[in-house]
C-alpha cells in the first residue's frame, strides 16, 4: 500500500445523515484499524445542524459500537480525534472559504500533504453547486490530489444526467470523479471476473454457443419503510435498473479485457452497454414487466400492499417489480438472453446470478425415465456468498441421474474478515483505483435504455400488474420466460 496515498481528509457533505452513519463511519473506522489509514488522516463533517465536534464523535462512537460491540468504544478513542465537524450551507459562498481555511488546518494538524476526498452524501440537486463552489474557492489548489465521490442516483434521467455531467466536469475532471455503485463493492459482483477470466473451464464456453440464458435476480423482502415520497419519484426501474443491475450485465458480458486496467475494464463494460438491444414501443410490453406489490403474508404475518404505504399516492402507478428480457447484438451474444428481475417485497432476499448451459445436441441419458437437466453456475451474491456448479451424475445405487452440486461458500470466518462493500471501495478512491466506480459513458448509456422504457411506460394504458407481498413476482414475469420456452430458477433454494 502507498501510503501517502492514504493520507488524506475525507470531506463528507451530509455527515448528519443516515448514510454516513451506517456506512461511512464504520466504513472509515475498519480502514483505521485494518492499517489501511495511517495517522495522517482527517473527516471533517458537513451539514445544516448546529452539531460540534463532540456531537459528530458521539454519532461515529455509536456507529461504531452498533458495528463492533461495546468493547470497541475505547479502542476507537485515538480514531474519534480525528473527526471534526462543521456547520454549512452548501449556498454561502463564505462557507467555503471557511472550509477551505479548516482543511488547511487539518493538513497541518495531521501531516496531511494535500489529499482530500470530497464525499457527496446528501441530495443530488446540490451536487453542481457543490463542486463547482469546491473549484471556484480554491478548495483543490494543494500539492495533493482532489476526488469527487457522488452517490446514486446520478440525475434522474438522461437529461438531467447530463445536466449534473456537464456541471462536475466544469471543476472536477473525469478521472477525479467517483461515481459509487455500492453494489461493484461487494465481494463476488468483483469475483466475476475471477470466475471468468481465471479459469480455463469457463473462458472457452463463455459465450452464444455454449450459454442458453443468463438470469439476475436481486430481490427484497423489505418494503419502501417510509422513504415512500422517494420511492414515488424513483420506482424499481431507476433505483435498481439503471445502475446495479446493469452493471452486472456488462460485468456478465463484457468481453476479455486486454488487461485488468481501470481503462480496458472500463472499455469492455462500455462495449457491452452500446450493443444493448434497444427496448421502446411495442417492444416494451413483449420485453419488459413492472407490478406493484399487493397486500400479502411475510413471515406470517400480513403487510400491506403498495398503495397503502406512507407518502404513497393512492393512484400510484410507481413500479416496486421490474423483470426484462436484455438481448446483447454483438458476435459473442448473439441469440442470448439476459433476464433480469428485482423487486420488494418478495419472498426471500437474495441476489444471484444463474448461468445456464446450452444442454448437449445428443444426450443419451435424457430419455423420459433418465431425465437430465441443464448445467449450471450459480453466483450467490448476498445474502450468503459463493458459487455452486450443477451438475448431472448418477444417483448412488441406481441406474438414473441426479443433477449434483458442487458449492464454494465462504465460511464464516471469511466473513467475518470480508470489507462491506463501502470500506473496500472508499480504499480504491484513496488508491486512485477506479475500476469498480461508474465511468459516464457507463452512466449515459444505461440512462438511454431506462429514459425509453420510462417513455413507453408513460405513453401506455396498460394496466400495472400487481404480485402479492411474499411472492416471487407477478405471473407476467414468469410468461416472459416461457415464451423463450425457459423459466425462472428458483433462487430460494440454490
Amino acid at each position: 500500500m502507498n501510503t501517502e496515498q492514504a493520507e488524506t481528509v475525507f470531506v463528507i457533505f451530509g455527515s448528519t445523515g443516515d448514510l454516513a452513519k451506517r456506512k461511512l463511519f464504520p466504513s472509515i473506522y475498519n480502514l483505521y484499524r485494518k492499517g489501511n489509514l495511517t495517522d495522517k488522516f482527517a473527516v471533517l463533517g458537513l451539514g445544516r445542524r448546529n452539531w460540534d465536534n463532540e456531537t459528530l464523535r458521539d454519532v461515529v462512537k455509536e456507529s461504531i459500537v452498533t458495528e463492533h460491540g461495546q468493547d470497541a468504544a475505547s479502542e476507537a478513542e485515538s480514531f474519534l480525534n480525528h473527526f471534526s465537524y462543521m456547520p454549512f450551507d452548501v449556498t454561502n459562498r463564505e462557507s467555503y472559504q471557511q472550509l477551505g481555511d479548516q482543511l488547511a488546518i487539518l493538513d497541518e494538524t495531521f501531516q496531511i500533504p494535500g489529499n482530500r476526498i470530497f464525499y457527496m452524501a446528501m441530495a443530488p440537486e446540490f451536487f453542481g453547486l457543490i463542486a463547482q463552489s469546491i473549484n471556484n474557492e480554491g478548495l483543490k489548489e494543494t500539492k495533493g490530489w482532489s476526488r469527487l465521490v457522488i452517490e446514486k442516483p446520478f440525475g434522474t434521467d438522461l437529461k438531467s444526467a447530463i445536466q449534473l455531467n456537464e456541471e462536475i466536469r466544469k471543476a472536477f475532471s473525469e478521472d477525479e470523479i467517483y461515481r459509487i455503485d455500492h453494489y461493484l463493492g461487494k465481494e463476488m459482483v468483483q469475483n466475476i471476473q475471477v470466475i471468468r477470466f481465471a479459469n480455463g473451464i469457463f473462458g472457452p464456453l463463455w459465450n452464444n454457443r455454449n450459454i442458453a440464458n443468463i438470469q439476475v435476480t436481486s430481490s427484497e423482502q423489505l418494503g419502501v419503510e417510509g422513504r415512500g415520497s422517494y420511492y414515488e419519484k424513483s420506482g424499481a426501474l431507476r433505483d435498481m435498473v439503471q445502475n446495479h443491475m446493469l452493471q452486472m450485465v456488462s460485468l456478465l458480458a463484457m468481453d476479455v479485457p486486454l488487461q485488468l486496467s481501470t481503462d480496458d475494464i472500463r472499455s469492455e463494460k462500455i462495449k457491452v452497454l452500446r450493443a444493448l438491444r434497444p427496448v421502446m414501443g411495442e417492444t416494451i410490453s413483449k420485453n419488459v414487466v413492472r407490478a406493484q406489490y399487493s397486500e400479502g403474508t411475510m413471515n406470517g404475518e400480513r403487510v400491506k400492499g403498495y398503495l397503502q404505504e406512507e407518502n404513497v399516492s393512492e393512484t400510484s402507478h410507481t413500479e416496486t417489480y421490474v423483470a426484462a428480457r436484455l438481448m446483447i447484438d454483438n458476435h459473442v451474444w448473439a441469440g442470448v438472453p439476459f433476464y433480469i428481475r428485482t423487486g420488494k417485497r418478495m419472498a426471500v432476499k437474495s441476489t444471484k446470478i444463474v448461468v445456464e448451459f446450452k444442454e448437449l445436441p445428443l444426450n443419451l441419458y435424457r430419455k423420459e425415465e433418465k431425465q437430465t437437466g441443464p448445467n449450471l453456475l450459480i453466483i450467490h451474491i448476498q445474502p450468503d456468498e459463493g458459487i455452486t456448479i450443477v451438475l448431472n451424475g448418477k444417483r448412488i445405487g441406481s441406474a438414473d441421474t441426479t443433477p449434483v452440486h458442487l458449492e464454494y461458500r465462504h465460511d464464516s470466518e471469511d466473513r467475518v474478515n470480508t470489507p462491506e462493500a463501502y470500506e473496500r471501495l472508499l480504499f480504491d478512491c484513496m488508491m486512485g483505483d477506479a475500476t469498480n466506480f461508474a465511468h459516464w459513458d457507463e452512466v449515459s448509456l444505461s440512462w438511454s435504455l431506462v429514459d425509453a422504457i420510462s417513455n413507453a411506460w408513460e405513453k401506455s394504458d396498460k394496466v400495472l400488474a400487481s404480485y402479492e407481498a411474499g411472492s416471487m413476482g407477478p405471473k407476467e414475469a414468469d410468461q416472459l420466460l416461457e415464451a423463450d420456452g425457459n423459466s425462472w430458477w428458483p433462487v430460494e433454494n440454490m
